[in-house]
């Protein structure tokens, strides 16, 4: 809710933009996912891109479920289900439960509905249990968490909210203690974000999961470059019709918000944790998404593809398309190991 002047944080407004039952944009009945416009839907992710990005995730996958000694997997944000598609496809009887933890009705209802053949091994869940264990997979779930704004403007640092102003959303600014996790150098205006939920998120994960590893796709960079002193507009990003903007005050609840994840930030929040038995997080590794399917044998499965099918799995791993934007992050608790996704490219001590 607002404050009593009608002001409330960004990371409140986005979470409703997105989340309020009925009316959020996860949370209502538009397409959302495709891989044109032409279908209704605001964009596209690597698993409706090509069945290969997931056949080529499960080495990786699989590998975790034996070096932790689990049959489970845990999907945040498995959206159209296409993912869930092809890894229990891939991973076949390595796999015992396939639990989505998913928030939206409309989403449900259509993994439901394209997964009808693993039913047997399917399971939804709302929130996470008190206690569990397997390995979670999210593929650009960290960028949809609600992040709080933070602007300098002449030197003194404020803390970007949403006010109501003649019946339309405008920005406004209160001074605030808060600051990015680094200084900034310089003295010019700055826009950035910091990322409390993702990170507790994070916290709640590595409070709850007793046994297992944990595997992150995303955009986003490691802190130094998230907080570069030229990075001075921040990067909340919206989505529709595949399109992009900078306006997440307009068309509410009608296209996706999201900002780049601090991988820097996630990686601290899961080593600082402090846990009474002693079994917290380790960084596995952290790399592009190229290298990282490459290392997973990306080019030889691309080999047996015609050539349509090579040209849209090259997206995954060209520079200038999802290459080197995404980046992927493994966490595991437990005895470390030299995961098979990691064993070129690693880029962890950059975090």
């Amino acid at each position: 809710m607002a404050d009593a002047d009608g002001w409330m944080g960004f990371d409140r407004f986005m979470a409703l933009a997105l989340y309020a039952p009925g009316l959020g944009y996860y949370a209502n009945d538009s397409t959302k996912f495709g891989a044109m416009p032409q279908s209704g839907s605001d964009f596209v992710t690597a698993p409706e891109m090509t069945p290969l990005f997931g056949q080529t995730m499960a080495k990786q996958l699989a590998e975790a479920l034996e070096r932790t000694g689990t049959r489970e997997i845990w999907e945040f944000g498995a959206g159209s289900g296409a993912l869930a598609l092809q890894l229990l496809g891939a991973l076949g009887e390595r796999v015992e439960r396939y639990t989505i933890v998913d928030i939206s009705g409309s989403l449900r209802a259509r993994q439901q509905l394209l997964l009808a053949g693993h039913a047997d091994k399917l399971h939804w869940a709302e929130a996470l249990p008190e206690r569990f264990e397997g390995v979670v997979v999210g593929n650009e779930v960290l960028d949809a968490m609600p992040v709080k704004l933070l602007v300098r403007l002449a030197g003194e640092w404020h803390e970007r909210g949403v006010a109501r102003e003649g019946g339309a959303f405008v920005w406004q600014d209160r001074p605030t203690p808060l600051r990015p996790p680094v200084e900034i150098q310089g003295d010019h205006d700055y826009l950035t974000e910091i990322h409390p939920q993702a990170e507790a998120f994070i916290h709640t994960l590595g409070d709850r999961l007793e046994r297992g590893a944990a595997l992150f796709f995303d955009y986003g960079f490691g802190e130094s470059e998230y907080y570069h002193p030229q990075r001075h507009m921040g990067t909340v990003m919206c989505h529709r019709a595949h399109r992009s903007d900078d306006h997440p005050l307009v068309d509410v609840g009608l296209k996706d918000i999201t900002a780049h994840v601090n991988f820097t930030g996630i990686a601290l929040a899961a080593q600082e944790q402090p846990l009474p038995d002693g079994q917290g997080w380790s960084v596995l590794g952290y790399t592009s998404q190229a290298h990282f399917l490459m290392n997973c044998g990306l080019l030889s499965k691309m080999e047996l593809q015609p050539q349509s099918g090579r040209a849209l799995a090259a997206k995954l791993i060209m520079e200038h398309e999802m290459g080197e934007l995404f980046k992927v992050l493994l966490l595991a608790k437990g005895e470390p190991w030299e995961p098979c996704g990691f064993v070129r490219g690693d880029r962890s001590h950059r975090l």
